[in-house]
């Protein structure tokens, strides 16, 4: 089972536990590993790029986006 989440720890407890996870190789930290996008991760990033230069008005507020999404 592969779950990725993002976690910000509030409480000494809290990342007393993440560590004691970390070093039983339960979990793992994913910011100290280096990525590298993939051919066509890049080309998809390049057409982005490119879209949002010609066209400034493509990128959305995202108040405007959550509030599409939010659940009522």
């Amino acid at each position: 089972m592969s779950e990725v989440y993002h976690i910000r720890a509030k409480k000494d407890y809290a990342v007393a536990l993440l560590e004691l996870l970390r070093k039983d190789d339960a979990i793992e930290d994913l910011e100290l590993k280096q990525f590298e996008l993939s051919d066509s991760q890049k080309v998809a990033v390049d057409k982005e790029i490119k879209l949002i230069s010609e066209n400034p008005g493509y990128l959305q507020k995202w108040d405007d986006i959550k509030q599409r999404f939010k659940i009522s």
